[in-house]
């Protein structure tokens, strides 16, 4: 079976070009349940650089579908047998003001357009840089 991955490595993607946000922004709740918005925002913003992309889809994915410690591994590689959207496509990125800096081993980790972190990624050349979807055509 063939496995999509949504890991980059040494890579920081860049807040969408039509993001309304100017600074990094919690996504809001809306209800009782967290949207995986905000369940993607705080694993990254508690856990920098432990998670590759793919880690922090599935364990998201798993948590929300309630998939049980026997299951996770079919579980995950029926996950990735099929592309998932990577982090270009996430709501943090196109709507709430956040880049995703890969490490070289892909483990990734939040920065605010508002900071100093996140202006050094932009303008580090020896970093590769790729722009989040816009959020409308």
């Amino acid at each position: 079976m063939k496995t999509h991955s949504t890991n980059y490595q040494s890579t920081f993607i860049e807040v969408a070009e039509d993001c309304p946000a100017n600074s990094g922004q919690e996504p809001p709740q809306k209800g009782d349940k967290k949207s995986v918005a905000n369940q993607q925002y705080e694993l990254l913003k508690s856990n920098p650089y432990k998670f590759t992309s793919d880690d922090l889809f599935f364990t998201v994915f798993a948590a929300r579908n309630e998939i049980g410690p026997s299951e996770l591994k079919s579980e995950r590689e029926k996950f990735f047998s099929k592309g998932q959207p990577c982090f270009r496509a996430s709501p943090l990125t196109k709507r709430y003001g956040w880049g995703v800096h890969s490490d070289e081993n892909g483990k990734v980790a939040l920065y605010g357009l508002e900071t100093e972190e996140y202006q050094n990624f932009v303008d580090n050349e020896s970093i590769k840089k790729v722009k989040a979807m816009k959020m409308r055509r």
